[in-house]
């Protein structure tokens, strides 16, 4: 999550099952020293989620990346799983 236009949150969990990922337990920055896994959500300017990596010791696990129509529905998701496997859902309009 390098990009400029996007903001940076620490989560302990998410909840439900629809995409994307509905991200809860927020954390403090200074709450991550001592965690061996969590949520890192990458959020746009709009607040919406666009990048969720599940973190653990270290190593990203999984990957979710968001992508959403003008009118702010989900548009792509595209997960990579810890062994490189990519799978793309796709939201028509």
């Amino acid at each position: 999550m390098t990009a400029s236009n996007v903001t940076t949150r620490y989560f302990t969990s998410y909840s439900g099952v629809r995409l994307p990922l509905k991200l809860v337990g927020e954390l403090a920055s200074e709450d991550m020293r001592n965690r061996n896994t969590f949520y890192r959500g990458g959020f746009d300017a709009d607040g919406r989620l666009v990048r969720c990596e599940k973190v653990v010791y270290g190593e990203i696990e999984v990957c979710h990346e968001y992508r959403y129509h003008a009118d702010g529905r989900l548009a792509q998701a595209l997960i990579h799983d810890a062994n490189g496997e990519e799978e793309c859902l796709d939201y028509p309009a």
